[in-house]
């Protein structure tokens, strides 16, 4: 599998004016020119390959937009070192720039006064499209995000949901083989949300675009990437696939149980019963303390079961575990 990002010991180093105390030290920093180095990245080493799709979390200030500026030339790093698609992004910016695309939930790239179809436009010459390729890529995009009749439309007459899906649309014309996504669907309703991100999974799968995703919404780790990088402080804590993310942190799942009986007596070590009337028996089940099949089990020598139902947590809570002990540790 080709390797189209790699980075190694990555640092980045911010001198601000140091503050003082005080309406005495306030006056003091006018005139000092006293600074300090505060460290954003801490030596920060990883690799992602074509095609994957990678979720790049952590709490605010943890660094996250500067080691996508950084990926993406816009800041130089005060040691280590960066290769994306085989470019040092701050040395050839440019060259970079028509091979990657961004998307940035808070800020667009379309003009506001205008329809999208004129920043289309406009995009494919800066891009340097030949006529009959854009023409054929905006088809494709415009049918598979679905904003056709947005096309001649001023964008502040656009909702939210439907200039996102332009912003991707502009950030996809010339088929970029790494997407950045900063918060992509912020702001957005649940039914914008899903169908963005069905979107991003069709374009990566479809086309083996790479995507590289910050978001503080676990719907969109979840339901878009396969593979979570988490960075506290500057410094990576965590980086695994989804899937062992979910097995090394969920620590308790939901039962549910369909019976014979009305009620269900049933007391075990490790469980909490959620609900326990009308036939039907829900409980917490703390798997350090006790195994689902046990507790199956012990059912089934009370009353005879219709239907058998267990339920992961939400990806929310187990980001919050992650959180409360990888980065509080």
């Amino acid at each position: 599998m080709k390797e189209v990002i790699k980075v190694q010991n990555l640092s980045k180093n911010f001198s601000v004016r140091k503050n003082f105390p005080g309406i005495l030290g306030a006056l003091r920093g006018l005139f000092s020119s006293e600074t300090v180095e505060l460290a954003a990245i801490k030596e920060v080493s990883f690799s992602i390959f074509q095609g994957e799709r990678v979720a790049f979390i952590g709490p605010n200030g943890a660094g996250k937009s500067t080691t996508i500026k950084m990926l993406t030339g816009i800041l130089h790093p005060s040691s280590g070192f960066i290769e994306v698609l085989g470019i040092v992004p701050w040395e050839k910016r440019a060259t970079l720039g028509f091979k990657i695309g961004t998307v940035f939930g808070q800020r667009t790239q379309l003009w506001y006064h205008l329809p999208p179809s004129d920043t289309f436009d406009l995009l494919s010459k800066i891009y340097e499209l030949k006529p009959a390729i854009y023409k054929r890529q905006l088809h494709d995009l415009v049918e598979a995000f679905e904003i056709s009749h947005l096309l001649y439309k001023p964008v502040r007459q656009l909702s939210l949901g439907e200039r996102m899906r332009c912003e991707i649309v502009a950030s996809l014309l010339h088929n970029p083989q790494i997407l950045f996504l900063d918060e992509p669907t912020i702001g957005l309703d649940i039914n914008a949300k899903l169908k963005i991100r069905s979107l991003l999974n069709q374009l990566s799968k479809e086309h083996g675009t790479t995507l590289f995703l910050t978001s503080h919404d676990t719907a969109d780790i979840e339901q878009v990437c396969e593979r979570v990088i988490v960075l506290d402080k500057g410094m990576i804590v965590l980086d695994s696939s989804l899937r062992e993310l979910k097995r090394a942190y969920v620590k308790k799942k939901v039962l549910s149980l369909t019976t014979d009986q009305e009620k269900l007596s049933l007391e075990l070590p490790g469980l909490k019963v959620l609900e326990n009337a009308n036939y039907h028996f829900v409980c917490e089940v703390d798997l350090s303390i006790m195994p689902i099949d046990k507790i199956i089990h012990e059912a089934l020598t009370l009353t005879s079961l219709k239907d058998v139902t267990i339920e992961d947590p939400s990806m929310e809570e187990i980001i919050r575990t992650l959180y409360g002990t990888v980065i509080n540790d």
